[in-house]
C-alpha cells in the first residue's frame, strides 16, 4: 500500500475570508506547495472553474488535484435540484481525475458567521434526519455511478458536525456514500478519529490532516466561540504543531489497507503563520511518522 500527500489551498487563501491572503497570487500557492513536496492540492476559489485552463496550470507546478468541498444544500433542494447544480464542479473533477469529492452540508450552517456561537449550530430531528439520509444516499448513488465518490465532511457549525453525527449518518446510508475523515473537526467537536476509522475504514476514502492547539481549542469550547473565532485564536494547524499523534491512526490506516490521499489542511491567518513554512512543518511530519507505520509514499 501507498498513501498520496497533499494540501489544501486554504492556508494561502481563505475562500470564506477573502481578507486572509486575498493578494496571494495562485500560482505562489501551487508553487510553494509543490515546493514543499506535496504531489496533490484540493482545489479553492482562485482556482480555474474550466479543466482546460486548470489541467495546464497543475501541470505547470507537477500537481494532481486531489479532490476540493462542494457545499450542498439537500435539505432545501431535492435530490434532483441538488444533481443540476453539482454539474459543473462534477464535469471539472472527472476531468482532472480527481478522486473524490469533498461533500458538506450547508444549509443553514454557522460555520462563516461571526456571531454565531459554535452551541448554536442546526440540527435536524428525527423525521428531517430520515429525509436527508434518503436524499443523500441517492445522492451517493449518482456520484458512484459517475465515478466521482461522495466522500461526506462532518463539519463544525453544521448539521452533521459530532461522532454521533457521523456514525448515525454513515449507519443510516448507503454504502455508496463515503467519508472525508477529519481529525482537527472530530476533535473540535470531542470526537475519535480512531474509533470512526476503526470502525468504518470501509468508509473512510479521503482524510483531512488538521491538527489543533489544544489551548485554543479549551478557550474556544469555554468561551463557547464562534467557528470563525476560533480559528482567528488560531485553533488549527498542521500536523506536528498540534496535539494530535497521527502514529495510532496511521497504524489503522497500514492494517486496513488505505491507499488514498491524505490531505493537510489549517484554516490560519497567512500573516501570522507563513503558508510555506507550515506546509513544510506538515509535509515533514507526514513522512516521518508514515515511515515510522512502515507506510510507503506514493510519489509523481
Amino acid at each position: 500500500m501507498s498513501v498520496k500527500l497533499g494540501i489544501a489551498p486554504i492556508a494561502w487563501s481563505n475562500d470564506d475570508m477573502p481578507e486572509l491572503g486575498g493578494d496571494t497570487p495562485l500560482e505562489q500557492c501551487l508553487l510553494e506547495a509543490s515546493q514543499a513536496g506535496f504531489i496533490g492540492i484540493e482545489s479553492g476559489g482562485k482556482f480555474p472553474n474550466k479543466s482546460e485552463e486548470l489541467i495546464p496550470k497543475l501541470n505547470e507546478f507537477n500537481l494532481n488535484l486531489c479532490s476540493g468541498w462542494y457545499g450542498a444544500n439537500l435539505r432545501k433542494n431535492t435530490v434532483e435540484e441538488e444533481k443540476k447544480v453539482i454539474q459543473d464542479q462534477l464535469k471539472l473533477f472527472k476531468d482532472c481525475n480527481a478522486p473524490c469529492i469533498v461533500f458538506a452540508e450547508v444549509a443553514g450552517s454557522i460555520q462563516g458567521d461571526p456571531d454565531k456561537k459554535l452551541s448554536t449550530r442546526p440540527k435536524m430531528d428525527e423525521e428531517e434526519s430520515k429525509n436527508y439520509y434518503k436524499k443523500i444516499s441517492e445522492m451517493g448513488k449518482y456520484l458512484q455511478d459517475q465515478g466521482m465518490p461522495l466522500a461526506y465532511h462532518h463539519h463544525m457549525g453544521t448539521v452533521i458536525e459530532t461522532e454521533e453525527d457521523t456514525i448515525k449518518l454513515l449507519e443510516n446510508t448507503d454504502d455508496s456514500v463515503k467519508l472525508t475523515l477529519d481529525t482537527g473537526h472530530m476533535l473540535f467537536a470531542q470526537g475519535n478519529s480512531l474509533e470512526i476509522l476503526k470502525n468504518f475504514s470501509d468508509r473512510v476514502i479521503h482524510m483531512h490532516c488538521k491538527d489543533i492547539r489544544k489551548n485554543v481549542l479549551d478557550k474556544s469550547l469555554k468561551e463557547d466561540l464562534s467557528f470563525r473565532g476560533a480559528f482567528l485564536e488560531g485553533a488549527f494547524t498542521v500536523p506536528g504543531d498540534g496535539c494530535i499523534d497521527y502514529k495510532p491512526l496511521f497504524d489503522v490506516l497500514k492494517e486496513k489497507n488505505y491507499s488514498g490521499w491524505l490531505v493537510v489542511e489549517a484554516e490560519q491567518d497567512p500573516a501570522k503563520a507563513n503558508p510555506f513554512e507550515y506546509a513544510k512543518i506538515g509535509y515533514k511530519y507526514l513522512t516521518e511518522t508514515l515511515n515510522k507505520s512502515n507506510i510507503q509514499i506514493f510519489k509523481n
